[in-house]
């Protein structure tokens, strides 16, 4: 099975990316967790910092499952500023692999580079970016395509079960829930 990465920037959610985390990993994906800072050190929105899996440059990106942006401010702002990290998005989608985003990542990330064109989407409510072509939605998760977006802290396993059921159908995705009471 591929590789799935989630991406910590200083600012991130917490919960966002932990349940994403925690979710796959319940499923059986392998995922990495990678530290966009020079450290593996990454301290989130509310003051949790947690060490990271690795490094940006200590991976590589190009059979992954999914790229998974965790919300957060200003975590998204960071992850939209790095270079590398943009660069390996705009690859992830000329080949067609997945990609997700929530809270306000779909809106910071990926509205503005295009990744979101001709999408259903959805972010943080309010955060929506008035990027030409992209179908914003009101739900909590929205699929399209390879890409799975969420609306924020509420939405987390949800978003993280998507992912699942996107890789692994919806029987793996059900069970998971099921054993989290859901």
């Amino acid at each position: 099975m591929k590789t799935s990465f989630i991406f910590l920037a200083d600012g991130f959610e917490e919960v966002e990316a932990m349940t994403s985390v925690d979710v796959m990993r319940r499923a059986g994906m392998p995922v990495v967790t990678v530290s966009i800072n020079e450290g593996v050190a990454v301290t989130g929105a509310h003051g949790v910092t947690v060490m990271a899996d690795s490094v940006f440059g200590d991976n590589d990106y190009s059979d992954a499952e999914w790229l998974v942006l965790p919300g957060g401010m200003p975590g998204a702002t960071n992850l939209a500023a790095h270079e590398g990290l943009s660069a390996l998005l705009d690859a992830q989608d000329e080949r067609g692999g997945k990609f997700s985003a929530i809270c306000a990542s779909p809106a910071i990330v990926l509205a503005p580079k295009g990744l979101l064109q001709d999408r259903d989407a959805v972010c943080y409510p309010g955060m929506e970016a008035d990027v030409e072509g992209v179908r914003w939605g009101d739900a909590q998760v929205a699929v399209s395509g390879n890409v799975v977006t969420g609306n924020g802290p509420a939405a987390a396993a949800p978003f993280a079960l998507a992912m699942v059921a996107e890789s692994l159908g919806q029987d793996a995705a059900d069970q998971v829930a099921s054993g989290m009471l859901f």
